[in-house]
């Protein structure tokens, strides 16, 4: 500096080629060995992604709206960026320098995106890696869960950052893309110093909330999807010679006393986990006008069990029938916790039955 040159107060920028604004730190070659600190925002990505793993895996974070919040940029636009940053580290045109002829300066040919260019192509991206992450995952024991997709999808964000940091420094300061903070905060602050009218402010604030609630509600429906209703799936198959289950061939005739398998499987989709209770009964019952009423029944078994959500629970139950007739109904009847002192298909919360005959051991010989 030279003793005629102005003292300003922003000494500690200079504008770049793009005229953005940079930092001193931005000023900094790589190659002199000097020390580059992260990219403001690879600094941010990195933050989010950290932010977004505590509030997925906190326990206290987990269930509140933050989760929300943070998951939805992180899917849909957090790895994309990243990956961006990786294949184009240099600083773009402008799209006003864009459509300028140079004389061949290296500003014309600079292969680095445009702002709102960088910005599509990062959500395009984000939207072809996630779903290929979740597809590589599928193929490893690991499978498609909340833990495996969030650790894959971290870390390849992490690493991407790193490596754009990395790609950044090795090319000259003043080719090198970095976001303009300074900048977009003069042009904000611009709106409101009275240089524009009322209502342009009023009809800026309005677009910038009317277009941040749009993306907000497409990002939250998309990675947050409407969870499905919940239910338990009681049913009964059976097991073939080839060791096979098939919702056929089920056992009708029975002889008092003798055994006859069926398989009873149970399905917990309540999004929590349950106790339950299975109660099977042999029924002497009788259907009049669409109405069931019971005249005598024999309780076969009774057991608990405890099952996670989306877990399933199937065992071969062996029915040995004490009581005879024709039409009994072998009534299996699933409740939530304790069954009643005298459970009925009514109070039960899922019911499948058989209708069977049993024939007297007497009259089989």
């Amino acid at each position: 500096m030279t003793n005629g040159d102005p003292i300003t107060g922003d000494d500690d920028t200079e504008p770049d080629a793009d005229g953005a604004s940079r930092t001193d730190d931005d000023n900094v070659d790589g190659a002199s060995g000097s020390k580059v600190s992260l990219p403001g925002d690879l600094t941010a990505i990195t933050l989010v992604t950290i932010l977004t793993c505590a509030a997925v895996a906190l326990p206290g974070v987990r269930s509140t709206g933050l989760r929300s919040v943070l998951t939805v940029p992180f899917v849909l636009f957090i790895p994309g960026y990243a990956i961006v940053a990786v294949l184009f580290p240099e600083a773009g045109v402008s799209d006003g320098e864009a459509g300028e002829e140079t004389d061949g300066s290296e500003r014309a040919v600079r292969p680095g995106l445009t702002y709102v260019e960088r910005a599509a192509l990062s959500f395009g991206v984000s939207i072809a890696v996630v779903p290929l992450i979740g597809l590589v995952l599928n193929l490893t024991p690991f499978g498609i869960r909340l833990a495996p997709v969030l650790i894959s999808v971290s870390g390849v964000t992490l690493a991407a950052s790193g490596f754009a940091a990395y790609r950044r420094i090795q090319i000259p300061a003043n080719e090198r893309f970095s976001v303009p903070y300074r900048q977009w905060s003069r042009s904000v602050a611009g709106v409101f110093s009275g240089h524009e009218s009322n209502l342009d402010r009023l009809l800026t604030v309005v677009t910038v909330v009317a277009l941040l609630l749009a993306v907000t509600s497409a990002g939250y429906a998309i990675a947050v999807p409407k969870e499905a209703d919940a239910f338990t799936e009681l049913y009964l198959v059976t097991e073939q010679d080839d060791g096979e289950l098939v919702a056929d061939n089920y056992p009708t005739e029975f002889v008092s006393g003798e055994s006859k398998s069926l398989v009873v499987g149970v399905g917990n989709y309540e999004h929590q986990s349950v106790e339950y209770s299975l109660v099977v009964e042999l029924q002497d019952a009788t259907v009049v006008n669409n109405s069931t009423q019971v005249h005598d029944r024999v309780e076969l078994s009774r057991q608990r069990l405890t099952l996670a959500d989306e877990e399933t629970w199937e065992s071969q139950l062996n029915v040995t029938p004490e009581m005879s007739g024709e039409r009994l109904r072998l009534s299996f009847m699933l409740f939530k916790g304790d069954p009643p002192s005298a459970p009925t298909t009514d109070e039960a919360y899922r019911e499948t039955h058989l209708w069977i005959t049993v024939s007297d051991s007497a009259e089989q010989s």
